[in-house]
């Protein structure tokens, strides 16, 4: 197959979602029609132990929460579809900022019930930023939950996006009949009783066919009729351009446990998602066709195999191919490094892979030579930005639980620290280690997996800081970046990449020394360099 045509199969997108929305169980039915698991887990039952297939890191299934983004792939219809499942939790979102560089597009998972939630709100308004086509679907649709047309009205007032549903529920919770596919024009009813069939459909010429009574009953035949007006009058037609612009939203409705819905959002999307976008280099914009291959690391995971103890860097190929055991330039080490063993993904399942394509994520063993933000060529300087690195709101001491243990100790957090689950800062005045996490519940994480993946124990002191802020000098020769220094060194650390970094104790702390140290500008976001 040409390189063109490789190309034009590729699907890469992002699943996001507030927790407990069922984005994980949505990425297991999409696997489920890809033909690539033969059955579903049960996500939430820790009696059993399969757990669902993304979520393979032992804490994920004790807690039923994602932590850490996982890559899927499958082919469907002969598409190769990329997906890369992200954590909802609000303590993990810097991971899922980072997936959303990654993507060419998301589905955007809503609950029936709850509706638009907090985390929804701060994810969907990054893809805004970015003008990343986003798909709606709103899930649980076999529970009691919020009227459809009172749902669209909250996506688009609290999301700011403009919808267009392209399927309508008949009925919801106990009188949840079924979908109407306004895109293809035809019903899937709903048996509720089998969770792993998908069911027939049956395809309507026009929504006045006197079968649709007896199929589903004279009343639900009426609410539809109505409600397929109103949806006609009241919202735009759906135009391909314009959601592939970012500016037009369409919605499913469904059920994911129930695998219903499912089939209607895979076969519009492989229809209507973008193939690999070009991205934006500080250099120029790089496009997917060009022949020389160009790709970013997004993503470091240690121990994915706790047997081995492995590290993977998670590329995105941006453009060309990239080919095992043909040496790449690492822009930052201006060094020409070979893979013997790039992986593909299906959560737990890796195979090696001999060439793969724009789109397409591919997982490098690493030594240690990548960090978040890093890039790869055939030989061009090039810099892939916009992978920043959040100012963190929680602090703590980090302590060293078992003195025989502190290499192992050390490794680990080194480790951690680099695939960017939380930041490490070395303070000035006497060296002291202090991590900050964007949510509490990282530290609960680090502690596990130092034990469980490096053997190693950890104890927490609480730290009272406010903010870190990067310190940026105007003029790093200048008097005025002197007394700062010398009045703020208590207050001064490095962080993992030797970037000087304030850690304010209050908000008016933060806003004197703004104040009186104009030149010294204070950063809340540090790209990685």
């Amino acid at each position: 197959m040409s390189f063109e045509k490789e190309i034009q199969r590729r699907r890469t997108f992002g699943i996001i979602s507030h927790p407990d929305a069922g984005k994980t169980t949505l990425t297991e039915k999409l696997l489920l029609f890809g033909g690539a698991i033969q059955e579903a887990g049960a996500v939430k039952n820790n009696k059993i132990k399969k757990g669902a297939t993304s979520d393979f890191m032992e804490i994920e299934r004790q807690r039923g929460i994602s932590v850490a983004t996982s890559v899927l792939a499958f082919i469907y219809r002969d598409k190769k579809i990329n997906i890369l499942d992200t954590p909802g939790h609000k303590d993990f979102a810097e991971d899922t900022f980072r997936t959303l560089t990654a993507v060419d597009s998301v589905i955007v998972v809503i609950d029936v019930a709850k509706g638009v939630e907090e985390q929804t709100k701060k994810l969907v308004e990054v893809c805004r930023m970015r003008k990343i086509p986003i798909i709606v679907f709103i899930n649980k649709m076999d529970r009691e939950g919020k009227d459809a047309f009172d749902l669209l009205d909250e996506v688009e007032q609290q999301l700011g996006l403009r919808v267009t549903p392209l399927s309508f529920p008949i009925g919801m919770g106990y009188d949840f009949k079924g979908i109407y596919n306004i895109y293809e024009k035809n019903i899937n009813l709903f048996s509720g009783d089998n969770k792993r069939n998908i069911e027939d459909v049956i395809a309507f010429d026009t929504i006045n066919n006197p079968e649709l009574e007896k199929i589903i009953g004279t009343k639900a035949a009426t609410d539809l009729r109505e409600n397929l007006e109103l949806v006609h009058g009241v919202y735009p037609e759906f135009d391909r351009e314009e959601y592939l612009a970012g500016n037009l939203q369409p919605v499913f409705f469904g059920s994911a446990l129930n695998n219903f819905g499912v089939r209607e959002l895979l076969d519009c999307f492989v229809d209507i998602a973008p193939t690999p976008r070009p991205k934006m280099a500080e250099e120029r914009l790089v496009k997917a066709n060009e022949k020389g291959f160009t790709g970013f690391v997004f993503k470091i995971h240690a121990n994915m195999d706790p047997k081995h103890r492995d590290r993977l860097a998670f590329i995105k190929i941006v453009s060309g191919t990239f080919e095992r055991n043909t040496p790449y330039l690492h822009v930052r080490h201006n060094k020409k490094l070979k893979f013997s063993s790039p992986n593909a993904f299906f959560a737990e399942k890796k195979e090696i892979v001999d060439i793969s394509y724009p789109g397409d994520i591919v997982g490098l063993h690493d030594t240690g030579n990548f960090k978040i933000g890093d890039t790869l060529t055939e030989g061009e300087n090039l810099h892939y930005k916009g992978i920043p690195s959040f100012s963190p709101e929680h602090f703590r001491y980090i302590n060293n639980a078992d003195p025989l243990k502190s290499k192992q100790l050390f490794k680990g957090i080194d480790q951690l620290m680099d695939e960017g689950v939380a930041q490490l800062f070395t303070l000035e005045l006497n060296g002291r280690k202090v991590i900050g996490t964007v949510g509490a519940l990282q530290y609960e994480v680090i502690q596990y997996r130092l034990e469980h993946e490096y053997g190693a124990k950890c104890t927490y002191e609480n730290f009272p800081v406010y903010k870190a802020c990067w310190v940026a000098p105007k003029d790093p020769k200048n008097d005025e970046f002197k007394e700062f220094k010398r009045v703020k060194q208590k207050f001064l650390a490095k962080d993992k990449r030797g970037q000087l970094v304030f850690l304010a104790d209050s908000q008016f702390s933060l806003q004197m020394t703004q104040q009186k140290y104009p030149s010294v500008i204070l950063k809340f976001t540090s790209e990685f360099e």
